[in-house]
């Protein structure tokens, strides 16, 4: 998989998340085996650059590359200015947000609502490939509404700006997470264009990855919210692609040496206020897949200060053989 100068080491991306894919998932999911993984989005709005959130955002310390930053915004002006920003802190790919269906972006006419103004989106695109030397990408939805399903046209315009690579949710912004993914849309894409497409949407296992993939004709799979609470899912599935084996999941004292390492970053990047509770969200994720242990979320949510944390995890996965916790 090539992305202009840089060759992944395979094809499959974590997807950008918003409150998700900060800088320790991020590294943590490609010490696991994604190819790329995607910055949360960064508001174009300048703003907005020196607040905490922006900065936290677009951190790249000991960063596996290329780093991927995305950026969010309706105007062609300010999301040229804020590539040239993000590619000056460190940037080496610039993601444009044209997929988020959240209201408090399309209010906004960003994310997915540019899908319904064909004109905005060819002058954003342009003007951010003018603006900066490196590769930029771009992630959509299939369009607007099922009835106004435009994803091949942006496509083609996107090809035509100068996009080095093209992500496609199986969904339209009207969909919002909503029903079943169609795979159709992101076919005919492929077959349209000739970049390379990562194919997105309720890829949850690698068994999935490898049907979407054959299906559609894409060439990456890219993964979302399926890798919460499952860093290794991305490299389970880049191992399947290469190898038509799925690995197994870490074993159960390897996934307590991963979320306490992810829950340590996590304290050590925000700092005990703010790490304390966005580590909250992170171990809910884990333990969703651990039935026998989904009662010790609320007594975890109470925990009060980063030690107390690191230690009921180990108490939670030590009170368990392999064998009944077994993913």
């Amino acid at each position: 998989m090539q992305i202009g100068p840089y060759t992944l080491s395979n094809p499959v991306a974590l997807a950008p998340m918003a409150g998700v894919t900060d800088l320790p998932f991020r590294r943590l999911c490609a010490q696991l085996g994604a190819g790329i993984a995607v910055s949360e989005m960064v508001n174009s709005n300048p703003s907005l650059r020196d607040t905490e959130k922006t900065r936290l955002r677009i951190r790249h310390d000991e960063e596996t590359r290329p780093r991927s930053v995305q950026i969010a915004g309706n105007d062609p002006a300010q999301m040229a200015a804020a590539a040239r920003y993000n590619v000056a802190m460190g940037a080496q790919i610039i993601d444009i947000n044209m997929g988020c269906p959240a209201k408090k972006v399309c209010r906004k006419a960003a994310g997915s609502a540019l899908l319904a103004d064909e004109p905005l989106v060819r002058a954003i695109l342009e003007a951010v490939v003018d603006a900066v030397s490196v590769p930029v990408t771009l992630k959509i939805r299939t369009g607007s509404t099922p009835g106004a399903r435009n994803g091949v046209t942006i496509a083609r315009i996107a090809e035509d700006a100068g996009i080095a690579a093209l992500a496609v949710h199986g969904r339209t912004r009207a969909c919002a997470f909503r029903g079943e993914v169609e795979y159709d849309t992101i076919a005919a894409i492929v077959n349209a264009t000739d970049f390379p497409v990562f194919a997105n949407g309720d890829i949850d296992s690698a068994e999935k990855a490898q049907s979407v993939l054959a299906y559609t004709g894409a060439a990456g799979i890219m993964v979302g919210r399926a890798a919460q609470g499952r860093p290794w899912l991305c490299g389970q599935i880049a191992a399947r692609l290469a190898t038509g084996v799925t690995p197994l999941p870490p074993t159960i004292e390897n996934q307590l040496a991963l979320l306490s390492r992810h829950v340590a970053a996590l304290h050590d990047f925000y700092g005990d206020f703010i790490g304390l509770r966005i580590a909250r969200k992170h171990v809910g994720w884990y333990l969703q897949y651990h039935p026998s242990l989904s009662d010790c979320r609320s007594a975890f949510n109470k925990l009060d200060c980063s030690a107390s944390q690191l230690r009921m995890i180990e108490q939670l996965f030590g009170r368990y053989g392999a064998e009944e916790l077994a993913a």
